[in-house]
């Protein structure tokens, strides 16, 4: 046997300063919150043993995947995630795989005199020393994420069961009986395996960053996908046996009637996971294999109303904020569902907050909660629609208000009347650019005149993946690719450069997070008299344009030379103009 050789992790009395280095790096980039910190410290002296670091997963207040990276950052140890693992173990590593699992440690390759492992908690001495003493060899360590490397010790070493088959085996033969009976169905949902199950799937939404979850059944499976940064990418799914029992799950958790299969329900579930405060929309519909799921994850810590950040540039800004701080009129967001209006609505609801100004908003939902404005919850079914509160809201003696979509006449008319005496009125409509919104409210039967004397300005918007620029790939552009799509307009001298993502350890796709493209259309005196005239969306389009208005399409172009996103991401969402 050769001589272990000595590991540079840390021994047990630099935990200490170790733990609060870890914890200092997740603070400071906002990954963990000081009151939960506290927590976790008190709970740690009741107890009396263990530390800190692996406690903070296990409450849930950090994520595997922040931990992983806080670990690797501050230990300096290289991370490594499931696609980068071997197909089949070392042969000469020989483990209990009890004492795999229990301390979360996996060998991945061998040499004559090491071995390398994967670590959910490196921190941890007593395992590394373990592993080196049976085997002889000194230990190369890597960071890993725990869920990940489970999977790979049963693949490895077990029944090839990830962990959802190991729940989805645990399952009851009970989730085989009729679903008709609705009290085994209440009882089957509120079974360990089922819970953990349903937990698993929103956790791995909440990591994977997914803004939706969709469960959807079919005839022979029960097929699982998120949509990460606006697309929709399948997951691992349960089998069509535990269909019932999910859906029944899910229904319970948002409060919804468990017996009612035949009519669409929408509910919601509070919940914190991973340290985040989380709000889940559930919607239900009946299909022909079962009742589909959607489930949109509201991350109310996450969102920033920062127009930086949404992807407003310094050149489009203050044309927008000039708009925006007129005294009284209507500005209006358009785009598709999901296209990020109602955070630009928020972003601008949060500059106009100030003490002396009034605001009041209708939504249909009210998606995040903003100190010092009134928002009122529309409930259609008991009256409370965006018309009849309006009516409501202009005997408050508000500034501002927000209606969150002009879907009729009555409610548009109320709108401009409320700007015509007075009031700032923000709200969206569904287009598919900055001039079609206002022949859509000219269709919808709003007068010319009062459309003229109300409007200030349209923002459209589309939301693009951002590229994760540190991974990015710069290529330069074919003459043809510069010629086809104009870009010389952008960029008149030297080379044109382009990006291409590349995946990293933070993203399968080589993209991270979205952004905005946008056009900016500010009603002017040529654009009112073309509205008086009922110009068709085509004349209206080419006068802003004349008047300085860079479409989407153009403003999307312009992003991919700058490496915030790809050509390929702008021709997903817009067409050329």
């Amino acid at each position: 046997m050769s001589a272990v050789q000595p590991l540079s992790a840390p021994r047990h009395e630099e935990h200490e300063t170790l733990d609060e280095r870890i914890c200092a790096y997740l603070v400071a980039r906002g990954r963990l919150k000081e009151n939960d910190l506290a927590r976790a410290r008190r709970l740690l002296e009741e107890n009396g043993e263990g530390n800190l670091v692996p406690l903070l997963t296990r409450l849930g207040l950090v994520s595997e995947r922040e931990m992983g990276d806080a670990l690797s950052e501050v230990m300096g140890l290289p991370l490594v995630t499931a696609k980068e693992f071997p197909d089949a173990p070392p042969q000469n590593v020989s483990m209990s795989i009890r004492f795999l699992k229990q301390h979360h440690i996996v060998p991945i390759a061998e040499t004559d005199d090491k071995v390398t492992w994967v670590v959910a908690d490196p921190a941890e001495e007593y395992p590394i020393e373990a592993v080196q003493l049976a085997t002889g060899k000194s230990a190369e360590v890597k960071v890993g994420f725990r869920s990940e490397i489970d999977d790979l010790i049963e693949r490895y070493y077990g029944q090839g069961r990830s962990a959802m088959g190991s729940i989805v085996e645990s399952l009851s033969e009970d989730a085989q009986r009729s679903e008709d009976d609705i009290e085994h169905l209440r009882d089957l949902a509120s079974e360990a395996p089922v819970i953990r199950l349903v937990n698993l799937i929103i956790q791995r939404a909440v990591e994977q960053r997914a803004s939706d979850v969709h469960i959807e059944p079919f005839e022979s499976r029960l097929k699982v996908r998120y949509r990460i940064d606006g697309v929709l990418l399948e997951a691992e799914s349960p089998p069509a046996a535990s269909t019932a029992a999910v859906i029944s799950r899910i229904k319970i958790m948002a409060k919804l009637n468990i017996a009612e299969r035949r009519l669409p329900q929408d509910g919601r579930i509070p919940l914190r996971v991973q340290g985040k405060e989380l709000d889940l929309r559930v919607s239900t519909v009946p299909t022909s294999f079962g009742e589909s799921v959607v489930m949109r994850i509201l991350d109310r810590e996450s969102v920033v109303f920062d127009f930086h950040k949404l992807g407003f540039t310094d050149e489009f800004l203050p044309k927008f904020l000039k708009v925006l701080e007129l005294p009284h009129g209507i500005m209006l967001v358009t785009g598709p569902t999901g296209s990020g209006k109602t955070t630009t609505l928020y972003t601008a609801l949060s500059k106009l907050n100030t003490p002396d100004v009034k605001i009041i908003t209708v939504e249909d939902p009210v998606e995040y909660q903003i100190e010092g404005i009134n928002q009122i919850q529309a409930k259609p079914q008991i009256g409370l629609d965006f018309s009849h509160a309006l009516r409501s809201i202009v005997r408050q003696d508000p500034d501002i208000i927000m209606i969150g979509e002009m879907r009729d006449l009555e409610t548009a008319k109320i709108a401009i009347q409320s700007a015509l005496t007075g009031h700032l009125v923000l709200s969206t409509l569904h287009t598919n650019n900055a001039a079609g919104a206002v022949t859509r409210m000219l269709d919808m039967g709003v007068e010319d005149y009062l459309l003229t004397s109300t409007v200030n300005g349209v923002l459209a918007q589309r939301l693009v993946r951002r590229l994760d620029i540190e991974h990015a790939q710069k290529y330069e552009a074919l003459p043809e690719v510069v010629e086809e799509f104009g870009l010389r307009r952008y960029q008149p001298q030297g080379k044109v450069e382009l990006y291409r993502p590349m995946p990293s350890s933070l993203s399968s796709t080589g993209y991270h997070g979205r952004t905005t493209i946008m056009e900016f259309l500010v009603m002017s005196e040529p654009l009112r008299r073309l509205v008086m005239q009922h110009a068709d969306m085509t004349k209206l389009e080419e006068q802003a344009r004349s008047e300085g208005m860079r479409t989407m399409y153009e403003d999307g172009l312009v992003k991919s030379l700058q490496g915030q996103t790809t050509i390929e991401e702008v021709l997903r969402v817009t067409s050329e103009s």
